[in-house]
């Protein structure tokens, strides 16, 4: 076994991860999830379901914007051959070359294309191969995208821009394939940053981004692509942007997240409550512009600890700008500093990534601190 692999085995037995286990290779390693996906319930007012992966209930998603609105227009890196994840398989056969389409390899291009095809009234959806390569259109992100409305006195806009990308860790992407920028555009004013957690939501949540106002990026966690299965509703629905969910209801510590770190929380509540008799209410942030702060601070104010873990950095992550935010609305209610649990300040690793990752011991570890503070 190689040596990192070793390390990160001496690692995990000294946490008690690997307790009783009698052989482990490196393999079982790379192939081990952080986390134990839970799936969502659709309420039976959505009608008929069938059972989807994130990979097709994005699919679907796409189909049906493509089949009710005549002016949509999808396009990407290797978008017309299904994509890189196949998102879009089979959906250029269906609605043609004019309308589902590759583009060059530019992300800074296929931003600004998409701008102008928004701003000329089409339903322009983008496709970023990666979040990690969707820096080389910041600027047009940033300066035209969000601003767009803005500068025109509301004149023009592009608001039916939707920005796709998948994002996160997915257990062996290392530095160029792990990352979750979403941090980064929640400095905008004039987007939307969106992030579900499985099947269900992503329909309902894309769904809402794709016909909002305003410019969209949704984030779409890879690690869930086919790990995530549940029961998706057949029908076209949409859920609240800017609105986070109460999972699990508790007295006393708020655990909040997004994405596949939802799942991770919901564990740590588990193990919290059987072995630390601390009962925690857990939130889905769902949208990470604009923010949810009311439902946030009502659940502080009952229970008096936060703790907020993502995958991005630790410094300036968005936990960052929830505990500011939390600090001053809740000030008086909080019984312990406001937790951070998140990825270290390095690039994304690749054989230590199980270090890296804000897992459920460095979760649990976080909870102890607050309640005994």
């Amino acid at each position: 076994m190689a040596a990192p692999a070793k390390t990160i085995l001496r690692g995990f037995r000294r946490c008690g991860v690997l307790k009783g286990a009698s052989r482990v290779t490196s393999l079982n390693i790379a192939r081990a999830a952080h986390f134990t996906y839970v799936p969502d319930t659709p309420p039976t007012a959505y009608g008929d379901t069938t059972r989807m992966n994130l990979v097709q209930a994005i699919n679907n998603t796409l189909d049906l914007t493509l089949a009710t609105d005549p002016t949509a227009v999808l396009f990407g890196e290797d978008v017309a051959f299904g994509g890189v994840f196949r998102c879009s398989n089979e959906l250029r056969d269906r609605y043609g070359t004019d309308r589902v389409f590759n583009t060059p390899l530019s992300e800074q291009g296929i931003v600004a294309f998409g701008i102008g095809l928004a701003t000329a009234g089409s339903n322009a959806i983008a496709e970023i191969q990666f979040a990690d390569y969707i820096f080389p259109a910041f600027d047009q992100i940033t300066n035209e995208a969000a601003k767009f409305r803005y500068r025109t006195g509301n004149l023009f806009d592009c608001g039916k821009l939707t920005i796709r990308t998948p994002c996160g860790a997915v257990g062996h992407g290392a530095l160029y394939h792990s990352q979750s920028p979403e941090a980064f555009f929640a400095h905008i004013p004039g987007i939307k940053v969106v992030i579900p957690r499985g099947p269900f939501q992503a329909k309902g949540l894309l769904m809402s981004c794709i016909r909002d106002d305003n410019p969209c990026i949704f984030f779409e966690p890879k690690i869930l692509y086919r790990g995530a299965v549940e029961e998706v509703p057949t029908k076209d629905y949409t859920l609240p942007l800017s609105q986070a969910e109460v999972l699990l209801e508790g007295g006393d510590v708020t655990l909040v997240g997004w994405g596949t770190q939802v799942h991770v929380l919901l564990e740590v509540a588990k193990i919290a409550q059987e072995t630390l008799g601390v009962s925690c209410e857990v939130i889905d942030l769902r949208t990470i512009l604009p923010w949810d702060t009311e439902t946030i601070a009502k659940s502080v104010v009952k229970t008096g600890r936060l703790l907020v873990a993502h995958e991005a950095p630790h410094t300036m992550g968005f936990a960052a700008e929830i505990a500011a935010t939390v600090q001053s609305e809740c000030f008086l209610n909080l019984e312990a500093p406001v937790e951070r649990v998140c990825g270290y300040d390095t690039p994304f690793p690749h054989v230590f990534e199980p270090f890296y990752i804000p897992d459920k011991w460095k979760c649990v570890e976080g909870i102890k601190k607050l309640v005994n503070y």
